[in-house]
């Protein structure tokens, strides 16, 4: 039996870590085979709590699309490991269909883990409608859910310009601003790739200027290392200068 206690509590080193972390290969990479699809999707609906997110947790490894339904529904679990468990099989089985019922769950669910495995399932569903929930998360939310929002941001390329020009001024706004280096570290490495994206106009310009105060002024090495990372992968011809000035003359 689970009570509200479960996963209440995040703890300083677990809350930052990726979605699937936990997550425990439901079968042995060697010696068992895959789940069966029919029996893990009779699973789903079991009145078992624990039978419900071993048969949730194994669609992290199957791809099945007649999980989806079953997935979205088992959203409102009472029970939280249930309910994570659905937000990472929508992840690896994303679904246009499941949008709006994560961003429902997002916006009430009490649970940290629960919301940090929501936001990547959003980001992996590449749909314009998460990109408000995901801005939302990175600007308000614990610190293991905005590192992950920031990470789905990254999505965004894959939406569309309109979609990336949205998400760029709170990932540059968290970049300079949010108090936790591995959440200013994401938006950094998602500021890199959205780049890729933009033409050579004034979001993208802005976005350069602000890896380029990132690598020169961030207090965490991590923070700089991803802010040059981000320059070199861009390959934006300020920002190729200012690293070859700034480490000819002895800053790092």
């Amino acid at each position: 039996m689970y009570d509200e206690d479960d996963l209440s509590l995040l703890d300083v080193e677990a809350e930052l870590e990726s979605p699937l972390d936990h997550m425990e290969p439901v079968t042995a990479e060697t010696e068992t085979p895959m789940p069966n699809p029919e029996q893990m999707l009779a699973l789903l609906e079991h009145q078992q709590p624990q039978q419900r997110m071993l048969a949730a947790r194994a669609f992290c490894d199957i791809e099945d699309a007649r999980a989806i339904p079953h997935l979205i529904r088992l959203l409102t679990d009472t029970c939280p490991l249930v309910r994570v468990s659905a937000a990472y099989g929508i992840g690896r089985n994303p679904s246009l269909d499941a949008v709006e019922p994560l961003i429902a769950q997002l916006n009430r669910d009490w649970n940290g883990y629960v919301r940090k495995g929501i936001v990547w399932a959003l980001g992996n569903c590449r749909d314009r409608r998460s990109l408000a929930p995901l801005v939302d998360a990175l600007r308000t939310d614990i610190s293991a859910v905005r590192l992950w929002a920031a990470t789905a941001l990254a999505q965004m390329a894959q939406v569309g310009y309109e979609a990336v020009v949205g998400a760029m001024p709170p990932l540059i706004s968290a970049l300079v601003q949010d108090p936790v280096a591995p959440v200013r570290s994401n938006c950094a490495w998602t500021i890199g790739q959205l780049c890729r994206e933009l033409p050579s106009n004034v979001v993208y310009a802005t976005a350069i200027d602000a890896l380029i105060q990132a690598f020169a002024e961030d207090k965490d090495l991590g923070v700089r290392e991803d802010a040059k990372a981000s320059l070199l992968g861009v390959g934006d011809p300020r920002g190729l200068q200012l690293i070859e000035t700034l480490e000819q003359e002895g800053w790092f």
